[in-house]
């Protein structure tokens, strides 16, 4: 096999006696799109600035193509970034913030021409190339940042939360045209994001990370069908964690509805319920020897049809069934279960 396009190498970063990354370990292939996902505060950005050499590691290395660029500055990685506020010059319209890269190099005017306008054409703003950035929406100045990180045709690039400042609709929208671009150049790409719906829809590999530490790393589906931890489990989709005899966790689409008069399952109570379009959620309550449980309260995601043809209502008693494959076990992470509560 290959050897890794990139490996980051047991990463750490201090900040006096604050630790800011403890021991990052993970590698990148070459045309991956990588999201480091996780909270606010938990080192992403700052990982993401040691990858690009504007911070430098307490201890570890980062291997590029084979060569240790640990050391180098940022300027002979070779890479492209789009920060969170695009960073556009005020005083330059698009064709210009797209050039600039090129007024420390030799290149042609005619070269720089071809590249910028072919950069223009990749996000689809050939037509607004002589605009301000006050003249542009964010969805345009963000796919202008985009085009200049681009132009010089980077050996990786560094997204850091460039969806962030944008509204729902168009947010939606760009992380399409993100994915569908570095897909059509195979520019090997690290995302920052705390959105976990970005990163599930948008990443080849997702790596979670928790208070300076890596929590898990797999591809999307790996991390929202196996979360290795409590926190991976919460933090990606919804969950639903039961303290019984045992510490377990379910997907509130995993959950079944049986039948009316099916006796095998447990049963429960609908307390609330949303309207969710094609299903409701609901949030119902366990019920044991014909009382209601205090507090075991399980979230069930409904087909809308059924609902419907069953007629669930608010405080109707729902005979449910926690599959067995679909039940995420976790007695050994109790304490972190419980902390994960207390934290909201």
């Amino acid at each position: 096999m290959d050897n890794p396009f990139m490996v980051i190498k047991d990463i750490s970063k201090n900040f006096g006696d604050f630790s800011a990354l403890k021991q990052i370990d993970f590698s990148l292939e070459k045309k991956e799109f990588v999201c480091l996902l996780g909270p606010s505060g938990c080192g992403k950005t700052t990982l993401l600035r040691i990858i690009g050499g504007l911070e430098k590691p307490s201890q570890g290395k980062i291997v590029l193509e084979g060569r240790d660029i640990t050391s180098l500055p940022p300027s002979q990685r070779n890479f492209g970034i789009v920060f969170q506020s695009y960073a556009l010059f005020p005083n330059m319209t698009a064709y210009e913030n797209i050039a600039y890269g090129f007024k420390s190099r030799k290149t042609l005017k005619r070269e720089v021409e071809e590249r910028v306008m072919d950069s223009l054409a990749l996000v689809g703003l050939e037509d607004i190339k002589n605009r301000y950035p006050a003249q542009l929406s964010g969805g345009q100045q963000q796919r202008i940042a985009l085009a200049r990180a681009l132009v010089l045709s980077p050996s990786f690039l560094l997204l850091d939360e460039p969806l962030s400042a944008l509204d729902a609709k168009v947010r939606i929208k760009l992380r399409s045209e993100i994915r569908n671009l570095q897909e059509k150049i195979g520019v090997t790409t690290i995302m920052v994001t705390h959105d976990q719906e970005e990163a599930i829809t948008m990443a080849d590999k997702i790596v979670v990370m928790n208070n300076a530490c890596v929590e898990q790393i797999g591809s999307p589906q790996e991390i929202y069908e196996n979360p290795n931890t409590p926190f991976v489990a919460d933090f990606i989709g919804s969950i639903n964690f039961v303290e019984k005899d045992q510490l377990i966790a379910i997907r509130p689409e995993h959950i079944r509805i049986l039948g009316k008069d099916d006796l095998s399952g447990e049963r429960a109570v609908v307390k609330h319920s949303e309207f969710h379009g094609s299903f409701y959620r609901m949030k119902l309550q366990l019920i044991e020897d014909g009382k209601e449980l205090g507090t075991s309260f399980l979230t069930v995601d409904i087909p809308a049809n059924v609902v419907r043809g069953r007629g669930i209502e608010q405080n109707m008693i729902l005979p449910i069934e926690l599959p067995q494959d679909r039940i995420l076990n976790y007695e050994n992470y109790r304490e972190n279960y419980r902390q994960i509560i207390a934290a909201g």
